[in-house]
């Protein structure tokens, strides 16, 4: 496993990608992060690189500048809500298998972590729209050249306190984690759970390539 953890994080925008972020930033065993978003994120840190890219389907222009690579946390997605299946399927299989495609072909040693769903469709073929994309996204990921890869599938996520990016609708439910976790410990996950496993999977590895709850917890305490 690699000592040290050179990462390209997107989506740090939103509150996962905000939150993983953090956890890099945080971590000693994280040398540089470098964040590709449409809009500045706003954080600046000694070990931190931005690059503003608005197309994500095409990466050509900034490739030179993502080599040197060991690790991707991809946090970068869109909810399913309102979208018809075609516009989905652009925006979370199509977008995410040519960035990680174009990293494995930079970075071929590099370990990708991918923020998935609980109750993503492996099989492709389930009535869920969102998790058949989804698990087509897992699937085809695992087929690329990359060292590892690892999707996870958090359910709900309890977010880091004091980042800027926090879901609004969290102020109005955010009470309720400690009682949904003393009845179902596996149903929430900690934000700062899932940046420290995926920084673990780079520097311990995993035996599972599918991630749950349960399994996100056990590797953030490694």
């Amino acid at each position: 496993m690699a000592s040290q953890v050179n990462v390209i994080v997107t989506g740090a925008t939103g509150m996962v990608g905000e939150g993983v972020l953090h956890e890099c930033l945080l971590h000693n065993e994280v040398a540089q992060v470098l964040v590709i978003n449409r809009k500045p994120c706003g954080v600046q840190h000694p070990k931190l690189k931005e690059i503003i890219h608005n197309d994500f389907h095409d990466f050509s222009a900034i490739e030179s500048q993502l080599t040197g690579y060991n690790a991707c946390f991809f946090c970068l997605g869109v909810s399913s809500v309102g979208m018809k299946e075609e516009q989905y399927y652009n925006l979370t299989y199509s977008l995410t298998i040519h960035v990680a495609s174009t990293l494995a072909k930079l970075n071929p040693d590099m370990t990708f972590c991918y923020v998935s769903g609980s109750g993503t469709d492996s099989t492709e073929a389930g009535r869920l729209m969102w998790a058949r994309v989804k698990g087509k996204t897992e699937n085809d990921l695992a087929k690329l050249p990359f060292r590892q890869v690892f999707n996870f599938r958090p359910a709900a996520i309890e977010a880091t306190r004091g980042l800027k990016n926090v879901l609004p609708y969290y102020k109005y439910f955010s009470w309720l984690f400690p009682i949904v976790k003393l009845f179902a410990p596996n149903a929430v996950v900690k934000l700062s759970e899932v940046g420290l496993a995926m920084i673990n999977t780079v520097t311990k590895g995993y035996e599972k390539q599918i991630l749950e709850v349960s399994d996100i917890k056990i590797l953030a305490a490694r």
